[in-house]
């Protein structure tokens, strides 16, 4: 069914596992993402950035979502990732999105706290979930760069006091990963997620997943995290089978014939990914 960000995390917690969400760039990636999903007997998280939504329509987006997950019997959330504009994340709300991710994670912690509390007020009308961000994750999303020397890890003390005064339903935790990386792997910094784990208990969300190591994975699960944030790989994947579909075809052929490749594409990497989510021991 249509659901939201805490029921498929409450799920996750409960099955010791993490949950993808799996940043859809255009409208024809979420259809793949979805039965990807459904093969591995998963819920999903669809993830757009407000660009996406924007471009594609967010009522459009809810309705596919909504109408698969029905259609299928998957649990799907669609969730708008790292929202700055207390306006954009409204309008998401409004058109039906199950979940929005407020990021004030550049702010002050009392501003960052007034922000997040302001959206909180309002999901929880709309029966919303939230997601907000403690720390700083280096690298580049939706196009806006963050350096290196500018991210910083998430503070246990600060994030105590951060969930106590939001009472968002999860936190995305700074720990070394980036957004955007995918010719190289992250070091993580475990011994801080430990730290985490122990100071809070709402679910843990890992950005820039791309980077992640296949080994690590199964490490930060058993250390709190249940929502992986993977976008970067599937943005390459599908660019790099585009080109080569439109520089092997001719003009005049239909264009499905260049974008159905590209969707295979996403329907394997999506797969791989969920498989690992699932956590489970000797596979």
């Amino acid at each position: 069914m249509y659901t939201t960000l805490k029921e498929v995390l409450k799920e996750a917690e409960s099955l010791h596992m993490a949950i993808g969400a799996f940043n859809t760039h255009n409208l024809e990636m979420l259809p793949a993402i979805i039965k990807a999903a459904v093969h591995q007997k998963t819920p999903v998280i669809i993830q757009t950035s407000c660009g996406t939504a924007n471009y594609v329509g967010h009522k459009n987006l809810v309705a596919v979502c909504r109408s698969m997950a029905e259609e299928y019997g998957v649990n799907v959330v669609l969730h708008l990732d790292h929202a700055k504009d207390y306006d954009e994340i409204r309008k998401a709300i409004d058109a039906g999105y199950s979940s929005v991710m407020f990021d004030g994670s550049s702010l002050p912690l009392k501003e960052n706290i007034l922000g997040t509390k302001r959206v909180v007020d309002y999901a929880r009308i709309h029966h919303v979930s939230v997601e907000a961000e403690l720390g700083t994750v280096g690298g580049t999303e939706d196009g806006i760069a963050v350096s290196q020397e500018d991210a910083c890890y998430t503070d246990p003390e600060d994030a105590v006091e951060f969930v106590k005064q939001t009472g968002i339903d999860a936190l995305a935790v700074a720990i070394g990963t980036n957004h955007g990386q995918y010719k190289s792997k992250t070091n993580i910094n475990f011994e801080r997620l430990r730290e985490l784990q122990k100071a809070v208990d709402i679910p843990l969300v890992i950005h820039g997943g791309t980077g992640v190591k296949e080994e690590d994975v199964k490490r930060v699960i058993d250390l709190g995290i249940r929502k992986f944030n993977v976008g970067t790989e599937l943005l390459v994947g599908w660019n790099r089978k585009s080109r080569e579909c439109y520089e092997e075809h001719r003009e005049n052929i239909s264009n499905r014939d260049n974008v159905v490749p590209c969707l295979d594409t996403i329907t394997e990497i999506v797969e791989r990914k969920i498989h690992l989510f699932k956590n489970m021991d000797g596979e």
